[in-house]
């Protein structure tokens, strides 16, 4: 244990604090079941006072991450049993995206779920100034080379988020946006890729038409097919890895 948890230097230590074991239970390097020291011993150990610690633990806690018992002090849980909400963001940012393939697998499910959805409830209530936004993108996507992956992802979350701004839904633009690291990052990988680039840029061109249209039907199954495609493709680069 003495060996993980080498002093903290950083103006931000409970944070620092919170990411360094969040890190080390999803890792596994802290096993489900696993009791923390005390206190004192994890204060001392990295160096921070015991304030920190507490509060650190407080925030692990309401993750679902450790159990915080009286006289017992903090045990480890499996955050697949007890994980809450304020989790997902830690799971979706842990490694810089770079998940395990179950993790991945259901986050790309859920992205399935929602923004086929998304889609549809676009071509329904889209606006003109959802579809010049939409163009704007997709001119920028035109223009831009292929070799520049940080362009072409940042391109493509907005046309991702402009979708779902039409849709007139005011939860999907916030699911979006919580999602954004970590579809920046697996995106990051997915267009570095160049071959991809046209398939990609040649979806989106589809599903202007089909949301100009109105034709709901039509972008639900664009989106569909667009999402199966990054699913494939992330997950051959995944299991490369």
């Amino acid at each position: 244990m003495q060996e993980l948890l080498t002093p903290l230097q950083t103006s931000s230590l409970k944070d620092v604090f919170i990411e360094r074991f969040e890190n080390l239970i999803l890792s596994g390097r802290l096993r489900i079941g696993q009791k923390l020291p005390s206190e004192r011993e994890l204060a001392l150990q990295l160096g921070v006072s015991r304030p920190v610690v507490h509060k650190g633990l407080i925030d692990l806690e309401a993750k679902g991450l450790v159990t915080l018992t009286p006289r017992v002090g903090a045990v480890v849980n499996d955050y697949r049993r007890e994980g809450s909400l304020a989790l997902l963001n830690s799971l979706v940012s842990y490694q810089e995206g770079r998940l395990e393939p179950d993790l991945l697998k259901s986050l790309l499910d859920v992205r399935r779920l929602f923004e086929v959805e998304t889609a549809r409830l676009a071509a329904r209530h889209r606006e003109e100034t959802h579809l010049n936004d939409l163009r704007d993108v997709i001119e920028k996507e035109g223009l831009s080379r292929r070799q520049d992956a940080v362009k072409l992802t940042a391109l493509d979350f907005q046309f991702h988020h402009l979708l779902s701004l039409a849709s007139g839904n005011q939860i999907y633009p916030l699911l979006i946006n919580s999602f954004k690291q970590v579809y920046l990052n697996l995106a990051a990988q997915f267009f570095e890729d160049a071959v991809v680039v046209n398939t990609v840029h040649a979806f989106h061109r589809k599903m202007l038409t089909a949301v100009e249209n109105r034709d709901e039907t039509g972008a639900a199954s664009v989106m569909e097919q667009m999402l199966v495609h990054g699913a494939d493709h992330l997950q051959k680069l995944s299991s490369m890895k």
